[in-house]
């Protein structure tokens, strides 16, 4: 299967593997830290970044192609859309359906809210199904809420939200619980007790999932619990642009049939945005471990009309994605693999960080070996090292994989690796939206009233790095709390005249700065063909 140079690679990877298992290599040092992210990450080539030119951010960097995005045309011309007869009239309306845009449908639902979620693929197809490793709680005798928010603090460089970050870490117990009685599956020992383990960052184990299957088994639960409950979802129907009333306030959105090209109108008395991440825009060329659909929608929807982002420079590169085989090129391999045991390894068979730093840490960890050390492997796609999964089962006893993290296991199976046995090939993969919209902590948009968000969308919940397992929290804990508030705030409600003219007001700032160019967005899927977008 693999080249003779390989073929010598994993010779000395085998070879080192029981010195490996005792070695523990030490912490970096918050200098070392601050030196490899500045030489290494993503993020800090200035080069890959621009200045916005228009909106509440302007003079701001942000990726060129989130740039793009934000400062592109309106899909829509207002003059042709009818607003004085709108397709849908709600209380709240979700836009998205993942597990963000889901708790919060449950919640504005047992508020008895009039709620309706609208999603450009199908509920359920969100970065929610694909997450992997876990959802962290301090729930156990030895952790408290107060040392996860240290964890979660420090780990996001002391950027976070202080509010926001208190909101999670204290209400993660809660969560874990309200998902439990809903019906999630987590790993438990046979008393019942839930099983925790260590993620990156964290100083105490108290990472819950259900085997690696952790996101699907939470979005599954979720599905079934708005289906069941018969709230109403709209499938496959994008919202293209927010709709503001004569006094400013979110009042509902755009809709477009993605098969039909349809437009409708959906009047609201608050709007939830809850349409995650970015991975598909493929920043600076990085491949992704994303869902189809996650092209920063909810980011242009609220920018464009007055939302302001927070921390849109950064993006979480997930140190570990598959680089071989081509087949499932920046897939995500969870960072459990790393809690159970398996190391780093580049291609002398070295072991070269702490297999438990945080995730933008071993990301320039390893484009470090990749580049300026060349010790990493050439594998056509681009430059891998080893994860060498093996030490899995020698540290925790045959059966381990299976038992812990079968998807993984299956995977690779597929294209003949057995991670029993061989290490396997990795390389960053673009991960998470950092950055996203301002929010208070009732999820209320700093800027716009009556628009909530949730989810990957929101910017300073985790600063400017997050922590593994921190995200199926978040989109639990602030989908629950969006849906809640949004519904509360509904009861009082009384929607003006319906009006898009923040959107004429966007196009003729756009004249003013001079962006002259053919773009429209938001961009809703990624562009895989020679030929432009089809959509």
């Amino acid at each position: 299967m693999y080249s003779e140079k390989f073929t010598e690679s994993l010779r000395k990877v085998e070879a080192a593997r029981e010195a490996n298992i005792a070695y523990e290599p030490a912490r970096m040092t918050a200098k070392e830290k601050e030196d490899l992210l500045a030489a290494y990450h993503p993020d800090y080539k200035k080069e890959e970044f621009e200045a916005l030119q228009v909106g509440p951010n302007q003079g701001e960097q942000v990726p060129h192609e989130l740039a793009e995005m934000l400062q592109a045309h309106s899909r829509i011309n207002p003059d042709e859309i009818d607003l004085a007869h709108p397709d849908y009239d709600v209380d709240v309306l979700v836009i998205g359906g993942g597990g963000a845009g889901s708790s919060a449908a449950i919640e504005a639902d047992n508020a008895g809210a009039n709620v309706m979620i609208v999603t450009k693929l199908r509920i359920g197809d969100a970065n929610t199904m694909m997450a992997e490793g876990g959802i962290q709680a301090a729930d156990k005798p030895n952790d408290s809420p107060a040392i996860h928010f240290l964890d979660a603090f420090g780990g996001g460089h002391f950027a976070a939200k202080r509010e926001l970050l208190y909101k999670l870490v204290t209400e993660a117990p809660e969560a874990i619980q309200w998902l439990n009685d809903l019906g999630v599956e987590f790993d438990k020992s046979a008393d019942g007790t839930m099983v925790t383990t260590h993620g990156g960052g964290t100083s105490r184990k108290r990472m819950h999932a259900a085997k690696d299957y952790s996101g699907a088994e939470i979005m599954r639960t979720l599905r079934d619990e708005v289906l069941n409950r018969g709230i109403p979802v709209v499938d496959f129907t994008a919202a293209i642009e927010l709709i503001l009333d004569e006094n400013g306030h979110a009042s509902g959105a755009v809709l477009m049939n993605m098969e039909t090209r349809e437009l409708l109108v959906a009047r609201a008395k608050t709007v939830i945005i809850a349409t995650g991440g970015a991975g598909r825009m493929h920043y600076q060329g990085f491949p992704t471990s994303n869902h189809y659909g996650a092209t920063a929608d909810g980011l242009v929807l609220g920018y464009r009309v007055g939302a302001k982002l927070l921390y849109a420079d950064t993006l979480q590169y997930h140190p570990t994605g598959a680089a071989y085989p081509e087949q499932i090129f920046g897939a995500l391999v969870t960072e459990k693999v790393r809690s159970l045991g398996a190391k780093l390894v580049n291609a002398d068979g070295e072991v070269f960080m702490h297999p438990l730093e945080t995730r933008d840490v071993a990301a320039a960890s390893i484009i470090r070996e990749c580049t300026s050390r060349s010790k990493g492997l050439n594998t056509g796609s681009g430059c891998a090292v080893w994860l060498d999964t093996p030490m899995i089962e020698k540290i925790g006893g045959e059966g381990t994989i299976m038992a812990r993290i079968p998807a993984m296991h299956r995977m690779f199976a597929k294209y003949g690796i057995d991670i029993r046995y061989e290490p396997i090939l990795v390389y960053p993969t673009l991960h998470y939206q950092n950055g996203g919209l301002d929010i208070t902590p009732d999820c209320m948009t700093t800027a716009v009233e009556n628009l909530f968000v949730a989810g990957e969308a929101v910017g300073g919940i985790h600063g400017r790095n997050r922590l593994m397992g921190n995200s199926l929290l978040d989109i639990i804990v602030f989908g629950r709390n969006a849906g809640k508030n949004a519904a509360a705030k509904s009861k009082d409600v009384a929607v003006g005249k319906l009006t898009l003219d923040h959107v004429r007001r966007f196009h003729q700032e756009l004249d003013a700065a001079g962006i002259h160019n053919d773009a429209i967005s938001p961009k809703l899927l990624p562009n895989y063909t020679r030929h432009g977008d089809t959509i």
